[in-house]
């Protein structure tokens, strides 16, 4: 019994140092107050773990105090809602579980009126939690302490797994000496053992009316890459509620654990190679006068001619709001997007086997992306000069803790040009105009266990926005029999590639769906314009041209005339317009979402993972705005089955012209994995624009200065570097 409780205090320690190493922060000096023990929260203790202890740059949280409509719930605010929660009888009872705990937005048109100055709007936390089983919706009005709303009763799936749901999960297989056998007669020390909570899709009676979850392991033994180490074939079943292990999967043990050699992906373990390689200088971007930007009250960011809220989210990450651009001609400054923000995340992976089929996550609905968000490495993944903003979220127990620096804001010159022009000789015209491209980002990284994903939103002085999103990280592999190709039957089909001796990189996918509620000169009147290009051929003797093509624009009255698959050969751009404000010649004024590298889904739909992601089936969605139709892939994603996703809404096919319309978008990556994606990948990233269209009357950055020498000296290279 000492040995097995050993065991499982060691796969606790494993997993937070490995898996969750930034989870709660402190939030000042007086953590005790912030972080209660109670019977279900896995890291209290008589001492308190390494990562409770205050971070010396960490800021201190307790002084803040909310300044805008849509600042998240500060510290003040969270306990409030605790105490309020805690009062109600059923949560008072031990097993209780805050799922979510976050600002619940006022009405749109509240915000909207609402004026520097202005008192703010009642404060209210919107509220999920589970108790006996049963999931409470609730709305607490911070100052009065009421709960204004509370609603009951059965879904098709279950909220956000908590950090001690993932915790506990991954201990609770140690209490089976069927699992502590299987592993010993794997050759694999207990001591060594690092295991990850597994979201299990819906795929029938299994999972019938009772939490799940899996658990598959990996050894540390001589890596830190413990990815690349898996125990193949072994899965356990789980009660996430009762953590009682319901089946234990184990197929895999003709098949050995891929060696350790050459995993290790950290700059102070990897050995030098023998070939000479010209190492890159230090290089920074010095700005002498300081960033142009600044961040009021903490979450209005001003930069150029934008401005925009800004906030950090448990489950999208990052929020961008109220975002205005100032129109160069009057000074006012113009609406363009009410609120952005990443709502789910799709990834499937491509091998039908029973250790694999299920890994089908929905990285937003059932990890919480921004639950995620790891602390930002200054100089590395923020440049010089960049801003840092911390995230306040709240423990299953409802106390408060910090993801601090989970944002950064920097500003990026990469060499790019903004405009130019220059006349050839010939004219005679001794012309030479080029203005920089400087553009500012919001950056936020998650590390959703072995993947890493970069979200960038970037503004550019034009009027562009850019939603980026890169991969990086370590592939989920599988462990193999094969060292060689050669070894491998030319009929047998691996599911991925040998990437190194005993280990296949399994083929998936990516899918990061946006939530863009446009706001175009207002929210009223926005229509989504789907503007054709079409071959047209010219009549016989009309010209010496045979074709030419013709813009045909199709206003889309109901959201099935919205539903847009890309295609190479049919192009089209995709226009928001605001019907009832011209330009000075007339056109509608609006933006366009301009696609960017992409792929689509090619699971069959009754595919039960599919089903799940039907959000993905198109890669643009138009719906009429709603509060509550926020998370494509429903408020409840875990185990869920598809009957509430951005698909089951938009085939309403309600009225779309000339409303409050919000556009979703979705970037997707095929993934083939290759050798140079071992041990750990290469970040490959894609991107889309929302882009002006009419909207301003000219260009709106003639009037950025070009850079002259005086405004840029020349820093000695030992400073810069």
């Amino acid at each position: 019994m000492e040995g097995r409780n050993l065991f499982f205090l060691t796969s606790i320690i494993l997993l937070l140092i490995f898996t969750f190493l930034n989870l709660p922060s402190p939030l000042s000096h007086t953590t005790d107050q912030l972080f209660d023990c109670t019977t279900y929260s896995p890291w209290c203790s008589s001492k308190k773990p390494f990562f409770l202890r205050q971070p010396e740059n960490s800021k201190n949280h307790y002084a803040d105090f909310p300044n805008h409509p849509l600042d998240p719930l500060t510290i003040g605010e969270i306990q409030k809602v605790k105490k309020i929660v805690n009062s109600i009888a059923e949560f008072r009872m031990k097993g209780c579980v805050l799922h979510s705990v976050v600002l619940e937005e006022p009405e749109k048109e509240v915000v909207l009126n609402w004026r520097k100055g202005h008192r703010l709007p009642p404060r209210k936390a919107a509220v999920v939690a589970r108790a006996l089983g049963v999931v409470h919706v609730l709305s607490v009005d911070i100052e009065t302490g009421r709960v204004t709303r509370r609603e009951t009763g059965s879904y098709s799936g279950y909220p956000i797994m908590t950090i001690e749901d993932m915790i506990t999960a991954t201990s609770a297989p140690f209490a089976s000496s069927d699992f502590n056998r299987s592993i010993i007669q794997r050759g694999v020390d207990l001591a060594d053992l690092a295991c990850l909570p597994i979201s299990t899709g819906w795929y029938g009676k299994i999972e019938e009316k009772r939490r799940v979850i899996k658990v598959q392991c990996y050894t540390l033994k001589d890596t830190i890459n413990f990815y690349m180490r898996p125990i193949e074939g072994l899965t356990v079943l789980l009660d996430l509620d009762t953590q009682q292990v319901m089946e234990i999967i184990d197929e895999g043990k003709s098949i050995p654990i891929p060696k350790a050699a050459n995993t290790d992906y950290r700059y102070s373990r990897i050995k030098k190679n023998t070939q000479k390689i010209n190492l890159l200088k230090p290089i920074s971007i010095e700005q002498p006068n300081g960033p142009s930007f600044t961040i009021e009250n903490n979450h209005l960011v001003k930069w150029a001619n934008w401005e925009f809220h800004l906030k950090p989210d448990p489950r999208a990450g990052v929020i961008i709001s109220r975002a205005m651009v100032q129109d160069p001609d009057t000074g006012k400054m113009r609406n363009v997007m009410y609120k952005g923000f990443t709502s789910e995340l799709f990834v499937p992976y491509m091998d039908p086997s029973d250790a694999w089929y299920f890994k089908t996550y929905m990285d937003a609905g059932e990890y919480g992306f921004g639950l995620q968000a790891m602390p930002l490495d200054p100089l590395n993944d923020c440049p010089r000069n960049a801003y840092y903003m911390d995230g306040v979220f709240v423990a299953a127990d409802g106390t408060p803790y910090v993801r601090s620096n989970m944002i950064c804001v920097f500003e990026r010159y990469a060499g790019d040009i903004g405009w130019r022009h220059a006349e050839c000789p010939i004219t005679g015209l001794p012309i030479r105009e080029v203005r920089p491209k400087v553009t500012l980002v919001v950056r936020m990284a998650a590390s959703v266990a072995n993947y890493d994903y970069i979200v960038d939103w970037e503004f550019q002085n034009d009027g562009l926005i850019r939603p980026k999103v890169g991969l990086s990280g370590i592939l989920m592999v599988k462990g193999s029999p094969y060292v060689n190709m050669n070894q491998v039957n030319q009929n047998e089909y691996l599911y991925g590639t040998l990437l190194s001796e005993n280990i296949i990189g399994v083929i998936h996918d990516h899918y990061v769906t946006f939530h863009l509620n446009m706001d175009i000169d207002g929210p009223s009147n926005n229509s989504f314009v789907k503007v054709n290009l079409q071959k047209e051929m010219t009549s016989p003797g009309e010209s010496p041209r045979r074709s030419y093509l013709k813009a045909v624009r199709n206003v889309a009255k109901t959201e099935k005339d919205a539903q847009i698959k890309l295609k190479l050969y049919d192009p089209s751009e995709f226009h928001v317009i605001n019907s009832n404000k011209k330009s000075r010649v007339g056109n509608p004024v609006g933006y366009k979402v301009v696609p960017g590298g992409t792929a689509a889904s090619l699971l069959d739909h009754d595919d039960p993972p599919q089903k799940r992601a039907a959000f993905t089936n198109n890669q643009i969605w138009v719906t009429p705005y709603n509060e509550s139709e926020q998370w494509a892939a429903g408020l409840f994603v875990y185990q869920s089955q598809g009957d509430d996703t951005l698909a089951v809404w938009s085939d309403r096919d309600r009225a779309i012209e000339n409303k409050d319309i919000v556009v979703w978008y979705t970037l997707g990556f095929h993934h083939i994995p290759c050798q140079e994606d071992f041990p750990i990948m290469p970040t490959v990233s894609s991107s889309f624009e929302i882009k002006p269209v009419n909207f301003f009357e000219s260009n709106p950055i003639l009037n950025i200065p070009p850079n002259s020498p005086k405004d840029l000296p020349i820093c000695k290279a030992a400073a810069s570097a």
